[in-house]
């Protein structure tokens, strides 16, 4: 992984975690975190800002977070678009990942998202088939890996109240059982 892309990725994260941060904390908690991407013996100290600044310039060019100014501090801030990312970069992530043995319980998510928001559509479709989520119907999405919580969170972050169901069961008529089990051994393995 290259530098700049840690760094994003670390941006992404502590942004994650507050609404807005100081840009001159952010610059200390990245050189002050346990693993630090600052490496003064080695004479890196140069490139790890300069990699740092393009990280955040970056990331403001694309439009994932937002410099907010005042009179005496730069301010930054997580925009929804970099919410998504850094969802995504949560699902990749093979430490962030969930178990992935059975527990028995169903995840079906029901998307019903209209037409004219159909990126927002497209982009949670993405993050389902991240998370390894079958299509049943057209707007219907099972799982039996517990990243019921992921879309609780993003469902709250992006407002979608009935527009995406979120449904936790270890009841299913065995028809509908076998229909699922044979979709989800189709495109993964438990």
């Amino acid at each position: 992984m290259s530098r700049k892309t840690q760094y994003s990725n670390k941006i992404l994260k502590i942004l994650a975690e507050k609404p807005a941060i100081p840009l001159d904390e952010m610059t200390k908690k990245i050189h002050l975190s346990p693993t630090p991407l600052l490496n003064k013996e080695r004479g890196e100290g140069v490139r790890s800002k300069y990699a740092l600044t393009r990280s955040i310039k970056n990331l403001v060019e694309s439009g994932c977070i937002e410099m907010l100014h005042s009179d005496n501090k730069d301010y930054l801030k997580l925009t929804k678009k970099g919410k998504n990312k850094f969802n995504c970069i949560k699902l990749e992530g093979s430490g962030a990942l969930v178990s992935t043995v059975w527990d028995g319980l169903w995840r079906i998510i029901i998307l019903d998202i209209p037409e004219e928001r159909k990126n927002e559509r497209e982009a949670l479709r993405y993050l389902l088939k991240k998370a390894d989520f079958t299509c049943i119907k057209n707007t219907v999405w099972i799982s039996p890996f517990p990243y019921e919580h992921l879309f609780t969170n993003i469902k709250k972050d992006l407002g979608l109240g009935t527009e995406l169901m979120i449904i936790v069961t270890d009841k299913l008529d065995e028809e509908t059982k076998k229909c699922f089990l044979n979709s989800v051994f189709k495109s993964s393995s438990l």
